[in-house]
């Protein structure tokens, strides 16, 4: 059952998500798990005549590394990834964990020094994708881990990634082409206007996006789809907002987060769980603890959360924030080591106003 899973994706995202061209340098970014999608991915680019790598994951070496590496191991960049992030003209990252607790004992403050010494080669990534220069994006293959991450069995869990991704219909991109001009409507009618004021059970959150840019995804970047966001102004956040979505970063299981935020920087931090995990995050650098990414969740057909966050910020009727790098699309500036996503629903009681009126209520769009 399921056996056009991988082709049929394959050819969504190499000719609707991001087209290859003939002579495209492609990196496939892949791991055991996920080898019938990489092998689908490599032919589906071969027949539009682009040059495929691969690029593979061994279960067991992520948690090896963060165990033993000492400073100046953890602080070495990869020429092979650093290639991969300036020369590749497309990079699909395959999302197939073999264990996704698997940096639960990692030491936080290695993982924090990791990730702030590759910031040069995030940037190169981020400013890439953001000139249209670097065509990038991530999709999920069903595992045994996740599926147990988001309490399914795989066979239910390849059922609901294959029906995220309309797979089951006869023309799927009919669907995502009809996704992407309701959205560009919504985006339309936000990119003339400046203050956003969000209110509900645990959240009261302002700020202004005057100038920036809000940006329709319609399965351009991630596969399966449905968000609009922006870039708050950097100084601009100001309130709370109680996350009320567990949360997984870095393999690790944050609740209950709680920001308070005065002039755009996190003032207050705590979470229920894993809480000093969440702190060194935030303590990488100056731009971890500000906002680089509002956005608002449109997919009606993802709507249990299953600790994917790929999956989670789609959700019909929620909101998610992403504290440190900007995303350049929006015009926003803010840098960091860091672009962490976490997820709040909206349905009960949850509204946005737009320059002081009401635009969005408990998951709807009332404009």
């Amino acid at each position: 059952m399921y056996e056009d899973f991988a082709p049929k994706l394959a050819k969504i995202i190499t000719e609707y998500s991001q087209p290859v061209s003939h002579g495209d340098y492609v990196v496939i970014m892949a791991t055991v798990e996920s080898i019938p999608m990489a092998q689908a991915l490599y032919e589906a680019v071969l027949k539009r005549g682009g040059h495929p790598t691969v690029v593979g994951a061994t279960p067991g070496l992520g948690e090896l590394f963060f165990t033993y590496a000492d400073e100046h191991q953890l602080t070495f960049i990869d020429p092979v990834m650093r290639t991969a992030y300036e020369k590749a003209d497309i990079i699909y990252t395959v999302m197939a964990n073999d264990n996704t607790k698997k940096m639960g004992m990692v030491d936080p403050n290695k993982l924090a020094l990791s990730q702030k010494s590759r910031s040069e080669v995030f940037e190169t990534f981020m400013s890439r994708i953001g000139s249209g220069e670097l065509g990038w994006c991530g999709f999920p293959y069903p595992t045994n881990a996740d599926a147990q991450e988001a309490e399914m069995g795989l066979l239910a869990r390849t059922k609901f990634i294959y029906e995220a991704c309309k797979l089951e219909l006869e023309d799927p991109l009919e669907h995502w082409r009809s996704v992407r001009a309701d959205q560009q409507r919504l985006v339309d009618f936000l990119n003339d206007k400046s203050e956003a004021h969000i209110k509900g059970p645990g959240i009261d959150l302002t700020f202004s996006f005057k100038d920036r840019l809000w940006v329709n995804c319609w399965g351009e970047m991630n596969f399966p789809d449905g968000e609009i966001y922006t870039g708050p102004v950097e100084d601009s956040v100001n309130g709370v907002v109680e996350f009320n979505m567990r949360t997984v970063y870095g393999g690790r299981e944050v609740n209950g987060v709680r920001f308070e935020f005065g002039d755009g920087v996190i003032i207050d931090a705590t979470a229920q769980k894993n809480e000093e995990f969440l702190l060194s995050q935030l303590d990488m650098d100056e731009g971890a603890r500000r906002l680089g990414e509002f956005a608002i969740g449109t997919n009606w057909d993802i709507q249990q959360v299953t600790g994917n966050t790929l999956y989670d910020e789609k959700i019909g009727g929620s909101i998610h924030m992403a504290v440190g790098r900007s995303i350049p699309e929006t015009k926003g500036v803010n840098v960091s080591g860091i672009h962490w996503d976490m997820v709040h629903d909206m349905k009960n009681g949850g509204e946005i106003y737009i320059d002081g009126e009401l635009f969005y209520r408990e998951g709807h769009f009332v404009v």
